[in-house]
């Protein structure tokens, strides 16, 4: 992939930079959910919506704190199983090189929320993959895919990659 800056800490996942999985070829899951849409929904839609909207704002608030050099604490504050397949060390000594030649974020738009509860590699469980066009200062346009899981009742970052 030559040309193409890309790197996955999709270790929940068992994505390999620049390998593996791509986030594009999700697997089947039970809903999309797009905001807004609620009332035009059906009901196996509108039943994960809550759920996407709380994984969608974790995402959020845990990739402020990657979009800070907050790597220490992003590694806090994702999900057991993301914690024990990297440690805090390797977690920013990993991202900073990727992630801090990008710059500050431009802009980030939600792109899709995709509930799951089986994903390749992963132990069953509740999922939701997340996707961002995303902007920084040194690169245009980015996909940046973000898939939070419910860990001990509060969804936490299970895996990040950006393409």
């Amino acid at each position: 992939m030559s040309g193409i800056q890309c790197f996955s800490i999709s270790l929940a996942l068992g994505v390999a930079a620049c390998g593996g999985v791509e986030p594009t070829q999700t697997p089947p899951t039970e809903t999309v959910a797009v905001p807004g849409a609620e009332e035009h929904a059906t009901p196996a839609v509108a039943e994960h919506a809550d759920a996407e909207a709380a994984a969608v704002e974790a995402a959020k608030r845990w990739l402020a704190l990657v979009d800070e050099a907050e790597y220490g604490k992003s590694w806090e504050e994702a999900a057991t199983l993301f914690k024990g397949a990297v440690d805090e060390a390797s977690w920013g000594k990993q991202l900073g090189p990727v992630r801090g030649p990008l710059g500050a974020v431009k802009r980030r738009e939600l792109s899709s929320a995709e509930y799951a509860t089986s994903l390749p590699g992963a132990p069953d469980g509740e999922y939701v993959v997340i996707q961002f066009a995303t902007s920084f200062e040194n690169k245009a346009a980015a996909v940046e895919t973000i898939t939070p899981m419910l860990d001990a009742g509060t969804w936490r970052v299970s895996g990040y990659y950006i393409k």
